[in-house]
């Protein structure tokens, strides 16, 4: 089964490669560096359309490449106080060969009202960076494994948010 993730992160990719080889069998995704057109720092909704966005533009390259894909996909990662306080999600979606799209999202982990306006101004990652003196967080277990003392890691949330989006194309059935 061939996928196309609109990015090229490492742990994200293997996010998605954990969260499809649970269902399909020989899973092959391959990453591209596709923009989200949003900011660095993606805030409440930005997340999903950041997200979208991606997928439409991994589309737009495979069309462009004669690329043929069974799944497009792209994660989005961001900030949202839609439920009252911050919390970090990840956002996942899947985009079948037939143009079924769902969406899913990972489990989120507060962030303190204190950092809010620096991440914004920046990213996540960028501060988590500086706080734990480590360079590229997001680019491999993510500062999620830090804090959860490597319980969870960026992999982890991202797996879990394409599981979440997947349970719409494996349970088809449900939503015709």
């Amino acid at each position: 089964m061939k996928i196309l993730m609109g990015t090229t992160n490492p742990g994200k990719i293997e996010g998605a490669r954990q969260a499809f080889s649970k269902y399909f069998e020989d899973v092959e995704v391959e990453g591209v560096s596709v923009t989200s057109e949003v900011g660095d720092q993606p805030i409440n909704e930005e997340i999903f359309i950041g997200a979208k966005n991606r997928v439409k533009n991994v589309i737009k390259y495979a069309k462009e490449n004669n690329i043929d894909a069974d799944y497009y996909i792209a994660s989005e990662a961001g900030i949202t106080n839609s439920l009252g306080n911050w919390i970090d999600i990840n956002a996942a979606v899947v985009e079948s060969k037939d143009g079924l799209q769902s969406v899913g999202t990972s489990q989120g982990f507060p962030i303190p009202e204190k950092y809010i306006e620096e991440i914004k101004a920046t990213e996540l990652g960028k501060v988590m960076d500086k706080l734990f003196h480590k360079k590229d967080f997001a680019k491999g277990k993510g500062g999620i494994s830090v804090l959860t003392k490597d319980e969870i890691s960026r992999i982890d949330l991202t797996k879990n948010a394409f599981i979440m989006a997947l349970t719409m194309h494996i349970n088809g059935e449900l939503w015709k």
